[in-house]
């Protein structure tokens, strides 16, 4: 498995991260891919090692299983976690606080970023599913510029511990950054399907290294506080500053049922239906426990 640069291959990639408690939803996830997305010259799904051979049969001709072992240093391991009974796991490094699976996947994100030849990365979550037929194209206009997923006063909207958590994350990526003012902003930048242009994470990821004077996951390991959307968001915006290299956009592609209860067929069917026209697709996060076979059905991949 190469994720080096190919110059064969100049074009959009497709990104999963994902683990093993979400293989049934990856899987519709690439069924969904496989029936309705067009224009990508691959999809890489990120996984931790030890689950590298449960996703192994989801790898095709055009679908790659990315092992993080072959991205990742060395020095961050992953290992059971204590404080779950072992059945979660918990990475360990000697730059850091112990991480959580979904620190980890930021990590791999962002790594593969960096290292893949095609021009746009296309990150989408493993419990999303694409309900209408998109052609990754779309992530670029007639100029060549890239979307870029960006909500002006988002978290006006917020309170309690989630605007504090966001607040968090956008001081952390200004800190990153070397951002010295402001220190945190208003804007959101946090989407289940977006898209990041690879010559900007590269940049990113020189700009991170130059301000914290270590390597890239050595910096962004640092500390539990991370969004790689925030610190990609903040870095084009306030470091890049360069509109001819991407296309703003308020409008999120993909319909997202972030928290409740566990939904059943009506419930998921209304759902589906309530996609509005430029929406693609719609994630149902899996902690709600929401079954996957409802899903599969709801989404018409029976």
């Amino acid at each position: 498995m190469t994720v080096h640069p190919n110059p064969a291959a100049r074009s959009t990639a497709i990104v999963t991260a994902s683990w093993r408690g979400d293989f049934d939803r990856c899987r519709l996830l690439c069924e969904s891919i496989d029936r309705r997305v067009s224009g990508q010259t691959r999809h890489l799904i990120l996984v931790e090692g030890r689950d590298a051979k449960l996703f192994k049969p989801l790898a095709g001709r055009n679908r790659e299983i990315v092992d993080e072992r072959d991205v990742l240093p060395a020095w961050l391991r992953a290992f059971p976690d204590p404080t779950h009974w072992g059945r979660r796991r918990v990475w360990l490094s000697p730059f850091g606080p112990p991480l959580r699976g979904w620190h980890v996947q930021q990590l791999r994100r962002i790594v593969v970023g960096t290292l893949i030849g095609e021009d746009v990365m296309v990150s989408v979550d493993s419990d999303v599913v694409f309900l209408k037929p998109f052609d990754v194209g779309a992530f670029a206009d007639g100029s060549g510029r890239v979307r870029f997923f960006r909500r002006p006063q988002a978290l006006r909207g917020m309170e309690g511990a989630s605007l504090a958590e966001h607040r968090a994350w956008s001081r952390r990526a200004g800190a990153l950054l070397g951002i010295e003012a402001p220190a945190e902003t208003e804007t959101g930048y946090i989407a289940t399907l977006i898209a990041w242009r690879t010559a900007s994470v590269r940049a990113m990821a020189e700009r991170i290294e130059a301000v914290s004077g270590r390597s890239l996951v050595a910096a962004l390991a640092s500390s539990r506080v991370l969004s790689e959307c925030v610190i990609y968001g903040r870095f084009v915006d306030e470091v890049e500053k360069r509109p001819d290299l991407h296309h703003p956009s308020e409008e999120a592609l993909c319909h997202i049922y972030w928290r409740g209860a566990a939904m059943d067929a009506q419930a998921l069917s209304g759902f589906a239906a309530a996609l509005q026209p430029h929406q693609v697709a719609a994630g149902i996060q899996s902690f709600t426990g929401t079954d996957p076979l409802l899903i599969r059905r709801a989404a018409g991949l029976c």
